[in-house]
């Protein structure tokens, strides 16, 4: 076999032709990453935002979208008297009547942008348990509380959304009183006002949903039963995880196209380094005849340029686990029902590393195979 001395020198002897394939195929594994990182955050997102213990009470054909759900106002009560496992807080039930509102808000002078607006009652923190007030209040009538990342789906910065500031909703100014988060629900991105001052606003006199937190298993059973048995109300009961799950299916082509982008966009990279790759290898064949003429076998140069290219590919991986980290870990990005955010764990960096060698390995095959082709004499007599 040849020395891996021999292969790492050769490496770095032709340093122009290394950052071309170094530059093309950091492109494809980030890219890689990227695309990997994006469809996981979307999904944990939306997995995150449905807890299993929690019951969506909906109007009936509205499934799949709480902003064109309608139930009479008051439902609430009926449920609460006519369920039993409501989990208790205090003394009383855990239910939460909302209204959900995707609408314009003024956020500078003259500036508007769509917000996601959730009309709750103070319940809904007994509901929404992984909602965390993180400083101030929870809103009054005229005020509101943010999500942490409700300036990434407005397009603003952290500090227009503090504590102090005003946005501006269908004329009214309404008093910025509280930051929440929501570890890594689509609820970080949302606006949360009184119940009663969104339904004015818009007026609108019906609720979007009803959502309780059961105490037991049984409870959505239960919750099943009573939305089949009261017609005059016409719900439909659901599992807030199994709601979020339908969304998810939704968004499925979107993140498919993320993959599809990032393999195009690939394709294109690999060719331009396969490209470099035919060049490199042509300018060495008789390199590679001497080589064979002093006793290394057509398999042992193989072997050789494969260490080279993997070790290219390994380059180029920790390359884009270096840009992905330091530049583009934690960054969020909105979409229609909220913001995710992206994260670079092991098992996207272990992808990195396992594409940039599989990328090594797959493109010195067609190059390596017209170079070594040839047999001793025409390859030295090559120029």
């Amino acid at each position: 076999m040849i020395p891996l001395a021999y292969t790492i020198r050769n490496v770095f002897r032709r340093p122009t032709q290394t950052l071309q394939l170094v530059g093309g195929s950091c492109l494809v594994v980030l890219l890689i990453m990227v695309a990997f990182a994006i469809n996981q955050a979307m999904q944990s997102t939306l997995t995150n935002s449905g807890s299993e213990r929690n019951i969506i009470f909906l109007g009936a054909g509205s499934e799949e979208s709480i902003e064109r759900s309608e139930i009479a106002f008051g439902t609430d009560e009926i449920v609460n008297a006519s369920l039993e496992g409501i989990r208790q807080v205090m003394n009383q039930s855990a239910i939460s009547p909302e209204v959900h509102y995707n609408g314009m808000v003024q956020t500078k002078k003259n500036q508007q942008a769509q917000a996601l607006l959730r009309g709750v009652q103070y319940q809904a923190l007994w509901v929404h348990r992984k909602v965390r007030l993180l400083e101030g209040k929870f809103p009054q009538s005229g005020e509101v509380m943010v999500g942490r990342l409700a300036h990434h789906k407005l397009g603003l910065d952290a500090k227009d959304l503090m504590i102090g500031k005003f946005l501006e909703f269908n004329k009214e100014k309404l008093r910025i009183v509280g930051v929440f988060d929501a570890r890594g629900t689509v609820m970080e991105a949302e606006i949360w006002i009184p119940l009663l001052d969104l339904m004015t606003y818009i007026q609108r006199d019906t609720l979007s949903c009803v959502v309780l937190s059961a105490a037991n298993d049984n409870s959505f059973a239960d919750a099943e039963v009573f939305a089949k048995t009261r017609l005059d109300l016409e719900l439909v009961a659901l599992k807030e995880s199994t709601y979020y799950a339908k969304i998810s299916s939704f968004y499925a082509p979107i993140r498919w196209m993320a993959w599809i982008s990032a393999i195009l966009i690939s394709i294109g990279a690999f060719m331009g380094g396969l490209n470099t790759l035919f060049a490199t290898f042509s300018a060495r064949i008789k390199e590679f005849g001497a080589l064979q003429a002093i006793g290394f076998s057509r398999f042992s140069i193989f072997f050789s340029l494969s260490q080279e290219a993997m070790f290219t590919g390994f380059i180029a991986a920790t390359l884009s686990i270096f840009i992905s980290v330091l530049f583009l870990e934690g960054l969020s990005f909105p979409f229609s029902i909220g913001v995710f955010t992206v994260s670079f764990d092991q098992t996207i960096i272990l992808s990195g590393v396992a594409a940039g060698t599989l990328l090594g390995m797959v493109g010195v095959l067609p190059p390596s195979w017209k170079c070594l082709r040839p047999n001793l004499p025409e390859t030295l007599r090559s120029s």
